[in-house]
């Protein structure tokens, strides 16, 4: 009873962890173009092609550092314990999110973005190594799948607190030195204080699993990836799933702003319905008997309807018909998510952190992809992203899903 609650009080911090890191990923969605549109008039750039150029490279610079970072945290988190890297990646959120609402120039915006990269890839893939060390083979699925859910109700809570703090009424436009403190800071410093609540929490109350240990003269294995049969696709088709969902969140900003006119509240909600709808559907999807849909025919179905969804977006402008072309992406990647994490942390119990961790860094490279297409292709036509992207999936599902090997047993 005592060891179940002590993982119970794990299971809840380091949940805890991943949706706070990616509520303050989604906390700058809706605010990105207009935040970058400030700090550009002021750095004397005023043309929409270079503020969407920017918009795209700071999107991008996230995930570049990420795919850096990730597999060195990985593999140290390994050797040295997951909690010491967990507490360094929360440390270093929290200072991002201070530096985000406190920019007074673009290059102090691409900074936090640098930050950020390197310490949330300290936490993500460490924290889905810490879940799968404390879980058995036979509730692994499930148990990630709530680290969908923290993933998804972080990308919810992020829009709503971006969308509309930045839209108050506090008069608030102090200047120290190179800082700037006005109404944008708000949502990140809001962020920024959950970050430190769930910091203490992890000093506290967060104890390491124990690891299986390699004798001394196995230590130059276990620092060497083990890519099994079906490993490197599991890898490229997270990398396109990742690049589908960065394009459509960089592009669809962009899109919704200038096409659809709306308002930075309406650009968080079609946000927070994508969360939402992921959120409800992984565990769903991830306790669905293997007997009756296999992981292989939930990856195919996943990856169409996601591509039928960015297809067929374009055609509508009334917001009901955007929203719903939105859930019916997010079902799709609801669908893929839990199952792709789950099938690659079965592949080695000794390199969990490693493995995960390389799922991260190519899942950064879809990441640093999907807004330099998404924003290159916007710039030559405003509807031309999102088919694309579509194509792009429709691919994945014919070509790379029949081919996959690795099941789940």
């Amino acid at each position: 009873m005592i060891e179940g609650r002590e993982n119970f009080y794990r299971k809840f911090i380091i949940l805890s962890g991943v949706f706070v890191v990616m509520t303050g990923y989604g906390v700058l969605l809706p605010v990105l173009p207009y935040y970058t549109e400030r700090l550009a008039f002021k750095s004397g750039i005023l043309t929409d092609e270079d503020i969407n150029l920017h918009i795209g490279i700071l999107t991008s610079i996230y995930p570049f550092f990420q795919l850096l970072f990730a597999v060195i945290w990985g593999k140290l988190s390994d050797r040295i314990g997951r909690k010491s890297l967990i507490i360094m990646g929360l440390s270093g959120f929290v200072l991002m999110q201070i530096l985000t609402g406190l920019a007074a120039s673009l290059s102090m915006l691409y900074l936090a973005r640098i930050l950020g990269g390197i310490f949330s890839s300290a936490v993500i893939p460490v924290s889905n190594a810490f879940l799968s060390d404390i879980t058995d083979r036979t509730q692994r699925r499930k148990v990630l799948a709530w680290s969908g859910v923290a993933v998804s109700t972080g990308v919810i809570a992020g829009p709503i607190i971006g969308g509309y703090l930045a839209q108050s009424n506090l008069h608030i436009y102090t200047k120290i030195g190179h800082l700037l403190l006005d109404k944008f800071s708000i949502p990140f410093f809001a962020v920024a204080f959950l970050g430190v609540v769930v910091l203490i929490l992890t000093i506290w109350r967060l104890k390491n699993p124990s690891l299986h240990r390699l004798d001394v003269s196995q230590k130059t294995i276990k620092t060497k990836m083990d890519f099994k049969r079906g490993f490197i696709t599991l890898l490229l088709i997270s990398s396109v799933l990742q690049l589908a969902i960065t394009l459509f969140e960089t592009v669809f900003s962009i899109y919704a702003k200038d096409i659809l006119v709306f308002e930075p509240s309406q650009i968080g909600l079609g946000f927070m319905l994508c969360g939402l709808v992921m959120a409800i559907l992984q565990p769903l999807f991830a306790n669905l008997d293997t007997r009756i849909i296999s992981i292989n025919m939930q990856l195919l179905t996943g990856f169409s309807i996601a591509a039928l969804a960015m297809v067929a977006f374009t055609f509508w402008a009334y917001a009901i018909y955007v929203y719903a072309m939105i859930v019916l992406f997010a079902i799709g990647g609801a669908m893929v998510a839990p199952n792709l994490i789950a099938m690659i942390s079965f592949i080695d119990k000794d390199h969990i952190g490693s493995h995960i961790a390389m799922q991260t860094s190519f899942n950064s490279i879809g990441q640093i992809l999907g807004p330099i297409l998404g924003v290159w292709l916007y710039t030559f036509n405003a509807m031309w992203p999102f088919p694309v992207v579509g194509a792009i999936l429709f691919l994945v599902a014919i070509s790379l899903i029949p081919k996959l090997r690795v099941g789940l047993t």
